[in-house]
């Protein structure tokens, strides 16, 4: 099987509307409230870098890619490698997540996918992983 079709995907739906969302997924400050305390760096254009960096489990960690596609309010799309993961940096090793919002009367469905998972185990991580941020997303923009 391809890695590019192992997929991770979660959603989560949201009581706010989508630009409060979309506040929260650009905005470095909040990004760090519900994301494990990461900072990021980033203008959020496409063809502008990004960069996360933070701790984790006591390991200082710093993740980095591209902004992709961005349109307000409904898509932000951006390439992710992590050399926790060992791999090289190298193209093949990088993964596209995409963050969709979708408006639902006042709410909003958050879906958020990641692809380029090399095996179901690591989709089951990222999964994992990309389901407790968006949790913490949900927490943080409901209190504002």
């Amino acid at each position: 099987m391809n890695t590019e079709d192992i997929i991770a995907r979660v959603s989560t739906e949201v009581g706010v509307p989508a630009d409060q969302v979309w506040e929260a997924l650009v905005t470095p400050r909040i990004i760090k409230q519900y994301m494990f305390g990461t900072d990021v760096e980033s203008d959020f254009k496409p063809g502008s870098k990004i960069t996360w960096k933070g701790e984790w489990e006591g390991k200082p960690y710093e993740d980095k890619g591209q902004i992709v596609e961005v349109r307000r309010n409904e898509l932000l799309r951006f390439t992710h490698y992590s050399p926790t993961t060992g791999e090289k940096d190298i193209p093949e090793n990088y993964h596209y997540v995409t963050i969709e919002l979708e408006q639902k009367g006042r709410n909003t469905i958050v879906t958020l996918t990641q692809d380029n998972n090399a095996s179901d185990k690591a989709r089951e991580h990222s999964e994992k992983n990309w389901g407790m941020m968006l949790e913490g997303l949900k927490r943080t923009v409901e209190r504002r």
